[in-house]
């Protein structure tokens, strides 16, 4: 029998079927709960940035199967675990909509962060109670390989910036991104010199590549709006493949200004979360590229909704590099979508090999990450070499009280 189809239903503790065809009823699915959220710290990880928290969850259910993601702070996890205690973890866009409405405030990025983990976690339940990788549950493929982008090249021996990109395009990655000079260290940012700084370095590395949309810069929204057009104008005849975050993006109507005053791609959204959080920048097509990534939109199901937009108005999706297990999630979640650009950002240009997940947890090859056959995201977590820090059993808290509508759907209270 193929693994990768769906007549593994002993996984389900039921053989119930549908009409004798083979495929799970939901009185079959819903013979699974969650019964155990585990949250562990991933020991070596110090970045301090909060959007880029590495805990490690683990969702067990009363089947003993489970699922593992990544993201999140302790509090956030907590919470959020809280009131997922009995349910069915198949039910994944509901759970979705009760953690998403079940507070009195909708939740705010750190949240979503949260979220993305847990929600990461359920697809790799559903795909390993089925017998399958997710990219199938989301589709099938749409696509062999997705393409990677490198910020650093750490098996480079150069000893220049030049160098190292060469060698990133060498290896077989389509892009290699680079960050504005200055803004390290205490000495005061100068935007009069950085911008002309800027600008140079921009023209050795285009030169070091060959040109061709073979590198990219994000521009950290150091600049204010003057230097920023600047510089952008400056790169156009270059043809970067994309330039990132020219200004803040709080306010996307400045974004109207700033795409009438340039032509280069602009990329925004590695800090954003949700759908509503990108949306208007998609919608009124103020930029070519989403960062938007994963676990930080809440999800893969919200990233593949955020994939519909993008396809719906020729944009394309670029997304940030935030851990090893998320990048997995990403090949999935890009793997089974349709925008016509989709690169994967890798950080040194080559996959992290962290000592608690499996060797081969992603599918490198030649600057490539290929779709991974294995049942769920395909990785294997050995909690022994993370950090325990606490194990939900018990739905403790109760949230702010949720109307349904009579179908069943969460309404908003």
């Amino acid at each position: 029998m193929h693994r990768r189809n769906f007549l593994r239903l002993s996984l389900l503790g039921s053989a119930a079927t549908l009409a004798g065809v083979g495929l799970p009823s939901a009185e079959a699915a819903s013979k699974l709960k969650i019964t155990k959220i585990r949250y562990y710290n991933a020991p070596w990880y110090t970045k301090p940035l909060f959007n880029q928290a590495r805990g490690i969850v683990e969702i067990e259910t009363n089947e003993g199967i489970i699922g593992i993601g990544e993201g999140g702070s302790k509090d956030m996890i907590e919470q959020c675990a809280q009131m997922m205690i009995g349910e069915d973890p198949f039910r994944i866009e509901h759970l979705w909509q009760y953690l998403y409405r079940g507070m009195f405030y909708p939740p705010g990025r750190e949240k979503l962060h949260a979220l993305g983990a847990l929600e990461m976690a359920l697809w790799d339940i559903k795909g390993k109670a089925l017998n399958v990788p997710v990219y199938e549950l989301l589709g099938g493929a749409t696509r062999d390989y997705v393409e990677c982008y490198a910020t650093g090249f750490r098996a480079s021996k150069a000893t220049t910036e030049e160098g190292r990109a060469q060698d990133c395009i060498a290896a077989g990655l389509r892009a290699y991104r680079i960050g504005p000079t200055g803004g390290n260290g205490d000495k005061p940012f100068d935007f009069y010199e950085h911008t002309k700084s800027t600008i140079d370095f921009c023209k050795r590395i285009d030169a070091a590549v060959g040109g061709g949309g073979k590198w990219a810069i994000d521009l950290h929204t150091r600049f204010d709006l003057t230097e920023g057009v600047k510089i952008c104008k400056a790169l156009e005849a270059l043809e970067p493949y994309f330039v990132e975050d020219i200004i803040r993006s709080e306010n996307p109507d400045v974004y109207t200004t700033v795409r009438q005053m340039t032509n280069v791609p602009i990329a925004v959204g590695e800090q954003f979360g949700d759908r509503w959080d990108i949306n208007t920048f998609i919608e009124k097509r103020l930029i070519d590229y989403t960062r938007v990534t994963l676990p930080n939109t809440g999800g893969i199901s919200e990233f593949k909704k955020i994939a519909a937009l993008c396809e719906t108005h020729y944009i394309g999706m670029i997304p940030h590099f935030t851990g090893p297990l998320s990048v997995a999630a990403l090949v999935h979640a890009l793997g089974s979508s349709s925008p016509a650009r989709c690169m994967v950002e890798l950080a040194g240009g080559e996959p992290e090999k962290p000592a608690y997940f499996n060797e081969d947890y992603l599918n490198f090859k030649n600057g490539k990450l290929y779709l991974n056959p294995a049942p769920g995201l395909g990785v294997k977590f050995d909690p022994k070499k993370a950090t325990f820090v606490m194990e939900i059993t018990a739905n403790t808290k109760y949230p702010h009280p949720i109307l349904k509508s009579p179908d069943g759907s969460i309404h908003n209270w």
